[in-house]
């Protein structure tokens, strides 16, 4: 007799050590059910068949992995996604519009920001991100005190160094990142 149950035949792993969740990914409500120890990176990519996220190192320390979470940035590898249940989730799938790409996306090709293209979706995220933070006036470590606090942060290429500063990009695109950015800021 099977005395499996659907989790079981799903996850793979004991009902007891899987849960069913529901993550509001790109616009859409999307239920799923994963082993308890799956990251909200690992749910993406494996489950939801949402491939543009990369798994660089694993460790939250190069960026390939950032996504949008209830709008501030993530790594995805670092968080188990049973902790972002009823969270609502963007990646670089979600950010164009139709066939309109995000500006931010845009500016990226415009100043030809990348060259293999494996760290881009997690930079291009971070960057959205990085726009809505000195939008809403959210200092970094290089912003000048002497600034009006509350104000828009001023995104010189220092200050857009610094707040992209968990993003690595193995093949030096740096400074043309720096460029899109500031493009897209304006």
């Amino acid at each position: 007799m099977d005395r499996s149950t659907a989790a079981d035949r799903a996850t793979g792993v004991p009902a007891e050590a899987a849960s069913t969740l529901t993550l509001r990914v790109n616009g859409k409500d999307r239920t799923l059910t994963v082993d308890n120890r799956t990251t909200l990176l690992d749910a993406l990519r494996d489950h939801l068949d949402l491939t543009g996220s990369k798994k660089g190192c694993d460790h939250g320390q190069c960026g390939a992995c950032t996504v949008l979470l209830d709008g501030r940035r993530v790594n995805g590898c670092l968080l188990l996604a049973v902790a972002c249940a009823g969270a609502s989730v963007t990646t670089v799938e979600g950010l164009a519009d139709g066939d309109r790409l995000h500006p931010v996306q845009e500016a990226f090709v415009a100043r030809d920001a990348l060259q293999c293209g494996y760290c881009t979706p997690g930079q291009i995220c971070s960057a959205v991100a990085l726009l809505d933070e000195a939008a809403d006036g959210q200092p970094s470590y290089v912003t000048p005190p002497e600034r009006s606090p509350g104000g828009p942060v001023s995104l010189t290429p220092e200050e857009i160094r610094e707040r992209m500063s968990g993003n690595i990009c193995r093949c030096g695109a740096y400074p043309n990142i720096v460029d899109a950015i500031e493009e897209a800021a304006r």
